[in-house]
């Protein structure tokens, strides 16, 4: 799914309103519509809707969505926020058409003074700015959104909460925003709402498709998309009826020191459970029983040191490797990564420590094999490519460090973000907070090696990866809830991810 810039879902707009064709006030008609559905479906009419308009097109939709929710029985108040005497002109339109609705209560607010008391049980809908917004709110406006804030009800806002920027960050402008509990986003999904400093303002989001012309959506370019079910289902490889394991890939996972063994466990499951066909584990001696035991489906491959990473076996058996879970710092860990680095020229998957030693030696970074997949969290990409003031500011440098080192950076978190070689970004649509919890990441690890193994591309791997990785742990939230999820209920749902996909 692909995510737009304001100035391009304006264009969508137009499009839709010359090529459908349809006029602006009826597109405006649609999106209420679909406003009111959502909202209908959810909420009954011993609840009173109180509704707070700007005075633009953001406003129009506020007023549609009061006289079709009053139509239906609802107690309606319309607070207009006057801060301009300016209004657009589908505003004006859906203003006299809410004025003659029974039910539909239309007052100004001029002065913050003349602010309604909003009851617990009550609705309260931001439509006072739009996605449009560039500057920060400040002054009536501003005080007005800070006596919303201050209300206990439920809130909704209406294509983005205002003060929200769509494609920069709003929260450095220290300017008043509406904290709402659900945004109803027409169409796309905003890049706002991928960025965790947004989190609190935009609350559980919701997209509402309004119809606009799919040649414009298919036609025009982005290189930011959010990626769900559909986009990933055609990615998956059908396994043939006369394949072996042989046909599966070799997957070589390096990983595990003293104390640290539970991470390579994790990572070598979750690449045998991706759909590997053979699997070597390269583990200081120290892991060879805890391994075999956990794991027997593994093979081993012993480093000549007891607890840690120090050589690098025979690289001609395999077609992908992954390198970092638990693997520790020690200085002969550091000059055998180099080795690996040097000898193997196929992506490799790093995480973890991995990470961790390209960060203290980064002019190793220019030779690391192109397309090779990089799987830092916040703190690791920090150590890397340095430090950042907001969200949109550690996007570009994601997007140009992968860029300038020809690699795919997955940096994780809430929707997941890839930044791809060629300065596309996927954001990602599965998971939950469950998953926050030790280990997640080395099994986010190996299942990516395991699909690099079988003849995935980088990009193709990490996209099907990240999502199969979240839908496993959505299922493990869904069955035992996301207090109680650990990395091995990941790794026990995958089989029931990829039946999902099928």
């Amino acid at each position: 799914m692909k995510i737009f810039s304001v100035d391009k879902i304006r264009e969508a707009d137009t499009y839709t309103i010359e090529h459908e064709p349809i006029s602006s006030i009826d597109l405006m008609e649609r999106a209420a519509t679909q406003l009111f559905l959502w909202l209908s479906k959810r909420v009954d009419n011993s609840h009173a809707i109180r509704i707070f308009a700007g005075p633009g097109n953001n406003g129009g939709d506020g007023l549609a969505l009061g006289r079709m929710l009053a139509h239906a029985g609802y107690h309606v108040e319309i607070f207009i926020v006057r801060y301009t005497n300016k209004t657009s002109e589908d505003f004006n339109t859906n203003y006299e058409r809410a004025k003659d609705t029974e039910g539909c209560n239309i007052t100004d607010l001029n002065n913050i003074n003349d602010f309604p008391e909003i009851d617990e049980e009550d609705i309260v809908i931001d439509a006072i700015f739009g996605s449009g917004l560039t500057r920060p709110i400040e002054g009536f406006p501003g005080e007005v959104i800070h006596e919303i804030n201050l209300s206990p009800a439920i809130k909704v806002a209406i294509d983005t909460p205002s003060g929200i920027f769509s494609d920069t960050s709003s929260v450095v402008s220290k300017g008043a925003i509406v904290r709402v509990d659900y945004t109803l986003s027409f169409q796309f999904p905003k890049l706002a709402f991928m960025m965790p400093e947004n989190d609190p303002y935009v609350g559980d989001w919701h997209l509402l498709d309004i119809g606009l012309h799919a040649d414009y959506i298919n036609n025009t370019p982005t290189n930011h998309f959010f990626t769900v079910k559909q986009d990933v289902v055609p990615l998956v490889k059908k396994r043939q009826k006369f394949s072996h394991k042989g046909t599966y890939g070799h997957a070589l996972l390096i990983a595990g020191s003293y104390g640290k063994m539970g991470a390579a466990i994790l990572a070598a499951k979750g690449c045998l459970r991706a759909g590997a066909g053979l699997l070597h584990a390269h583990i200081p001696r120290i892991g060879y029983q805890i391994m075999q035991t956990a794991l027997p489906e593994a093979m081993i491959s012993l480093d000549r040191y007891d607890n840690y990473f120090s050589e690098v076996p025979d690289l001609s058996l395999f077609n992908a490797v992954g390198i970092g879970p638990g693997l520790g710092v020690e200085h002969q860990s550091q000059m055998a990564l180099k080795l690996l680095i040097q000898e193997f020229h196929a992506p490799m998957v790093f995480d973890a420590d991995a990470l961790n030693i390209l960060s203290e030696n980064p002019t190793w970074l220019a030779f690391l094999p192109a397309g090779s997949i990089l799987t830092p969290h916040p703190k690791e990409f920090e150590r890397l490519a340095g430090k950042w003031n907001n969200e949109f500011d550690r996007l570009k440098l994601q997007r140009n460090f992968a860029t300038r080192y020809h690699v795919y950076v997955v940096l994780k978190g809430a929707n997941t973000s890839i930044c791809t070689p060629d300065g596309k970004c996927y954001f990602n649509s599965s998971g939950n907070p469950g998953m926050a919890t030790a280990g997640s990441g080395d099994v986010l690890t190996g299942i990516i090696t395991g699909l690099l193994a079988q003849g995935y591309s980088p990009g193709q791997a990490s996209v099907l990866g990240v999502y199969l990785h979240g839908l496993a742990g959505d299922m493990a939230a869904k069955k035992l809830g996301q207090q109680a999820v650990i990395a091995g209920d990941i790794i026990t749902m995958l089989g029931k991810a990829w039946k999902k996909l099928k």
